[in-house]
């Protein structure tokens, strides 16, 4: 091949991987807190690893692979991944340039696409929360609220018509509110507002399926949308229930695949809530067909351990040896609460907080502690447990492959529980000086 040529290939090669590849850049704050960052592609159930890089006295800058997707992406700068994160927009056309600040939030320096979908969602949440003023303050002026609407409307629009062809457009467009036409009191325009809702929303838009924009939305009408009236936990859980009903109904038409996340994330927010009678309705009516359906194992297992470890549930049963006697978890009497404490003698966490604890509830009244071993043998097990005469003691040999490692959904020791005098479990202390004050509170 003539070498003019050869060469003229690998320039035109080299100049459109140049111009395919992309970095996001920018800085920390504050900048000690931070050492890694990992990217990942978000996806409608699932996300995947992209590129990773340090972060140098708060600044980092990591190239895009030359194939990344377009869509949004997730920043992972600390775990658990679920907390310590922020999203962006990627369209593989622009380097991004940001800053984040653990207190004050994420802003963006470069990127079209960013620099609108952020300024937008900020403008947006400050027109609503003047007319949410508007009736908090009891206004009457119909001219301030039809100014107030107008502008809401010449905002929506505005933002509309520059996101047109963008990435942002997509999330821009179905965030389309309710704007009335003329003056309305509050009880009209909140039952307006949550009658047109899911009016923009396009469920079946992967754009938006892979972010987290409709789960947030979904989650947002079904735990806020509610009558004016102040309401009693029961009639909470009633309008939440009835919430999520409409939810079902406006999903009717929606891949069980894209449904099944949907479900999953409002059922986990009833949970975090402790709303136990709102999460079985989801569950028995939605989510468990829905996982089934899609093949989606780890969530059914999911909702089984939570279901059975959430306050209010009889404790697990925990059996053990004491010499030639069989005992029982449900046979213990005579205290107003049972700590239960997985341990391991190997454990250099647990040698140091289970002495404290023992000591903590030694002159305790009316308070039990049963600690299990996770042990691969007994041998060291026998020598440390006989340093804590105070605590009953049993052994569940197999470690982490104990049948109680996943009967407790233990990922660590040591893991405590607290539970009250009929064995309800009313606690899940991350460390010893939590259930200490469980105690002193309750004792």
């Amino acid at each position: 091949m003539n070498p003019k040529i050869t060469f003229f290939i690998l320039a035109l090669f080299f100049t459109l991987l140049s111009e395919a590849q992309h970095s996001i850049s920018g800085n920390l704050t504050p900048a000690e807190d931070y050492k890694w960052l990992i990217a990942y592609k978000l996806n409608p159930d699932h996300q995947n690893y992209v590129a990773d890089t340090a972060v140098k006295n708060g600044a980092f800058s990591l190239n895009m692979p030359a194939n990344a997707l377009t869509g949004m992406y997730r920043l992972v700068y600390a775990v658990p991944q679920e907390e310590f994160y922020f999203d962006f927009i990627y369209n593989g056309k622009e380097d991004i340039v940001l800053s984040f600040d653990s207190q004050k939030g994420l802003s963006f320096t470069s990127s079209k696409e960013n620099l609108l979908y952020s300024s937008y969602f900020k403008e947006f949440h400050w027109m609503e929360e003047q007319i949410a003023q508007f009736y908090s303050e009891q206004k009457k002026d119909r001219g301030m609220f039809l100014d107030l609407t107008k502008k809401l409307d010449l905002l929506q629009k505005s933002y509309e018509t520059q996101s047109q062809g963008l990435l942002s457009g997509h999330f821009i467009s179905a965030n389309r509110p309710y704007i009335p036409s003329g003056y309305e009191d509050v009880e009209t325009y909140v039952k307006y507002k949550k009658h047109h809702y899911f009016d923009a929303l396009d469920f079946n838009d992967p754009v938006l399926q892979g972010s987290a924009f409709l789960t947030d939305k979904v989650v947002n009408y079904v735990y806020t949308a509610f009558p004016q009236q102040l309401l009693s936990d029961k009639e909470k859980e009633l309008a939440i229930t009835e919430n999520v009903k409409e939810v079902a109904r406006v999903l009717e038409n929606v891949s069980a695949t894209n449904k099944v996340q949907l479900f999953n994330s409002l059922w986990t927010q009833a949970s975090n809530d402790n709303l136990n009678k709102v999460a079985d309705f989801i569950y028995n009516n939605y989510l468990k067909s829905l996982a089934t359906e899609t093949n989606k194992p780890d969530i059914l297992k999911k909702i089984e351990i939570q279901n059975r470890l959430r306050f209010g549930s009889i404790a697990p049963e925990i059996t053990w040896n004491e010499g030639n006697t069989s005992k029982k978890l449900s046979n213990l009497s005579g205290a107003k609460n049972y700590v239960i404490v997985f341990w391991s003698s190997t454990c250099s966490h647990c040698l140091q907080q289970l002495p404290e604890l023992h000591k903590g509830i030694k002159d305790t009244a009316g308070v039990k502690v049963l600690a299990i071993g996770l042990e691969d043998d007994d041998v060291t097990w026998k020598m440390e447990s006989a340093k804590l005469p105070v605590f009953i003691h049993g052994i569940a040999l197999g470690k982490w492959e104990s049948p109680y490692a996943d009967i407790y959904d233990i990922h660590q020791t040591p893991t405590y529980y607290i539970l009250d005098s009929e064995k309800r479990i009313v606690a899940r202390p991350n460390n010893y000086q939590e259930v200490l004050k469980f105690l002193k509170k309750h004792n």
